[in-house]
């Protein structure tokens, strides 16, 4: 299931891949089609993997918790969350949560028939509360960009590419794209994770953009995502009784497919 994973055994495999796991994908540069391979002068990309997983059932009606597993070996960086929490960041429109529903086929690693049930139904998740939640992380991208006192999540690479440019390069690239993947998502309630703007995306973020180059393009962006909002037809949030329910109707079905498998009796909902 985990072929995919290239380089890793089988123990590294499943210590960064939980039990559970009902979708895991790409996501960060590989996903969006910038991802800079090792070799390359300014690379400083990790291979991110992001996931959604049911928890034992004891995490649900026991004692036990399980709300997000993080792992990183070597290149690989995972972060996979718990169903409830995940279906919860989607409502709230998190983009880098809200970017797995919509990942080119090929970008998935494992998708079994729960994590078809949420890409099945992620038109519950359309909505014009993308608008805050993007613009919202722009602005901490913003902000990140040239506070330079903020270096501390910083690898040495990245550092001296940022004492080479004057700025972070790469959260400019950050800045630029989920401004556009956001206006984009106003007008036509689809979120667009693979850039057509690839190129462009890698120019900001291997330096050959100014810094006031990347401010200008930004506070166009700004004003096109307003303007965005106020047009768009989309629907003020999404619909928290139907979420609930899609919540319910994947642990319920999965936790009651999984006792019947095991010859135990389903579980008393």
């Amino acid at each position: 299931m985990l072929h995919e994973l290239k380089g890793l055994s089988g123990a590294e495999q499943l210590d960064l891949v939980p039990e559970g796991t009902i979708l895991l994908g790409y996501r960060g540069s590989i996903a969006h089609g910038m991802y800079l391979r090792p070799d390359h002068p300014n690379s400083v990309d990790d291979k991110d993997l992001l996931g959604v997983a049911i928890g034992p059932l004891e995490s649900y009606l026991g004692l036990s918790h399980f709300e997000q597993h993080e792992r990183q070996l070597r290149e690989w960086d995972v972060v996979v969350y718990e169903a409830r929490k995940f279906i919860h960041l989607l409502e709230k429109a998190n983009p880098n949560v809200l970017s797995l529903l919509w990942l080119e086929p090929h970008f998935y690693i494992v998708r079994t028939p729960w994590g078809e049930t949420l890409l099945h139904r992620r038109d519950l998740f359309v909505s014009k509360q993308v608008y805050p939640a993007f613009v919202g992380y722009a602005h901490g991208q913003f902000k990140r960009m040239t506070h330079h006192a903020q270096f501390g999540y910083m690898g040495a690479k990245r550092k001296a590419l940022v004492e080479q440019y004057g700025f972070d390069t790469k959260n400019a690239a950050h800045l630029i794209r989920i401004l556009r993947m956001g206006i984009e998502f106003l007008v036509d309630g689809e979120l667009h994770v693979f850039r057509h703007d690839a190129s462009q995306l890698i120019e900001i973020k291997t330096g050959q953009w100014t810094l006031e180059q990347v401010k200008q393009e930004a506070a166009h962006l700004f004003k096109r995502a307003e303007a965005a909002y106020d047009a768009s037809k989309l629907p003020l949030r999404a619909d928290h009784k139907k979420i609930s329910q899609l919540c319910l109707h994947l642990l319920w079905g999965y936790f009651k497919g999984e006792h019947w498998k095991a010859g135990r009796a389903p579980v008393p909902w």
